[in-house]
Order: C-alpha cells, then structure tokens, then sequence
C-alpha cells in the first residue's frame, strides 16, 4: 500500500499544472515506488521495523515530488510517518487532530538557538528510564509515544516554516547534537551540520531507544545514495557491496525485546 508521503506526492501531482522537472536529475521513466529508473529499482529491499515512536513530516510545496527527497525513505521504513504539505495560511485539519491525539508527545526538532530557551529539550524521557517520567514528575510525557516532527525543506524553508506555523510554538523543541557530519551526498550543502531529512530521523530514534530503526535508516539511505548515483551515471548496482550487505544483514537481525522484557 502506498504511504503517506507517496499519497502526498500524487496529491501534489494532482493540483500540478505541468509535470515536474527534477533539477539535475535523470528524464527517463521511474518506478512509482522507489522514483528510480526501473533498471535500479529497489522496491524489493524496503525494511520494515516496528517502533513505538513515530515520525510527522511538513513538507515544503515541492519537496514531495523530489526524487532525492529521503522523507520517502523515512516512511518505508517507519510504519507511522505522517506526512502533510506545508501552507503558511492552512492546516490540515488531519495534522490538528494528530498534534492533539493523545498517544503522543510531539517533539518539534529544531536548532534549540531559534526557539526560547524554556521550550527546548536535548533528550527523549522514555517510559523505562525512571519512575518519575520526564525526571520532573511528569510521568504523562513519559508514557507518551514520542512523535517526531521534522520540517522537510530547504534550511531557508525550514526557517520560514518554523517562525510560521504558531500551531507548533506550544511544543518542545528538541535540539539534535550530533557528533558525527551529514553522509547525504544527492543535494549540495556548504556545511557539515546540515543534515538530510532521513539521517535527522535516525538522530531522533536514537534519543528514541529504536536502534534498530536508527541503523536501518542510515543503511537503506546508503542503498537508495548507491542506487540513484548510479543510475544517474548509467553504471550497474553493486548488489554485493557494503551498503547492500549492510542492510541485509539488518534485515535478518532478530526483533529487539519489548523494553522491560527478559528473555525466555
């Protein structure tokens, strides 16, 4: 079945009033399901992992129709992504009642130096970290899933997005602090702490406690990089190389234990 950020892409080709051309990017014919060229499909080696977090994309206008755009890859792999385009005089009334749902703790995962210092966090209280849940006495936020919101744009976008959309300013703002630089090889950046939208996913179920979420993440973005540069330069895929072999092996790992579990 098509997820939500391929239902967002056909909605967006819908109201299109001339197909979209992709900057620099292949012209041929593409898979409606990976949008590569049938040649590198990946369609077969989608992962799938069970997480008790989830992830809401905001997505620029045309982001969904980007072929290099790495939300696709997000809600491959994490069955509750929520995808929803962006406006700065509408809100889908689906993102309300997801924002007000209360399974969720929704996190709004931004640089903390463009939020007020009151409102942003650098971790992830889960359930099973202390009796007192947020370390604070708010067990509620505790036993809430977490729910990422990732603003899916442009850094200018994103900025823009973020001063513009008040239904977000009640909510934390989590403040990534990554140690390592950005791996994304298919859009130029001038620096090395911007990252692409799958690999701030990965960041975030890390805080998260879903490692395998986390690692499946980095290595399906490393299979879907192989995959579109080559069919770009016309070369065969690599079917044995690490970034396929890591990922397979990924695949065959055994489900972690639900928190709190021991083994049998």
């Amino acid at each position: 079945m098509p997820h939500a950020v391929s239902l967002l892409r056909a909605a967006r080709l819908a109201r299109s009033a001339k197909p979209f051309l992709a900057r620099g990017g292949f012209k041929r014919e593409r898979c409606a399901g990976c949008r590569l060229v049938p040649s590198h499909c990946m369609c077969a080696l989608r992962p799938s992992v069970a997480t008790r977090a989830g992830v809401c994309l905001l997505m620029a206008d045309i982001e969904p129709l980007k072929p290099t755009n790495t939300g696709w890859l997000i809600a491959d792999v994490v069955a509750d992504t929520f995808a929803f385009g962006w406006a700065r005089t509408e809100i889908d009334p689906a993102l309300v009642a997801l924002l007000a749902d209360p399974q969720w703790q929704p996190y709004v995962v931004f640089p903390g130096q463009y939020a007020a210092p009151e409102r942003v966090v650098t971790a992830v209280r889960l359930p099973d970290e202390a009796g007192d849940g947020d370390g604070n006495g708010n067990s509620e936020i505790a036993a809430k899933r977490p729910l990422f919101i990732l603003l899916d744009a442009t850094w200018g976008e994103a900025r823009k997005m973020f001063r513009r959309s008040p239904y977000l300013d009640r909510l934390p703002v989590l403040s990534l602090q990554p140690e390592q630089i950005s791996q994304y090889k298919l859009r130029r950046s001038g620096r090395d702490d911007h990252f692409c939208t799958s690999e701030v996913a990965a960041l975030c179920m890390n805080l998260a406690g879903e490692h395998a979420a986390e690692q499946t993440l980095e290595a399906y973005l490393a299979v879907f990089t192989h995959h579109y540069l080559h069919a770009k330069n016309q070369q065969p895929i690599v079917w044995d190389g690490a970034a396929h072999q890591r990922l397979r092996e990924l695949a065959l790992s055994p489900p972690p234990l639900a928190r709190g579990k021991a083994p049998a």
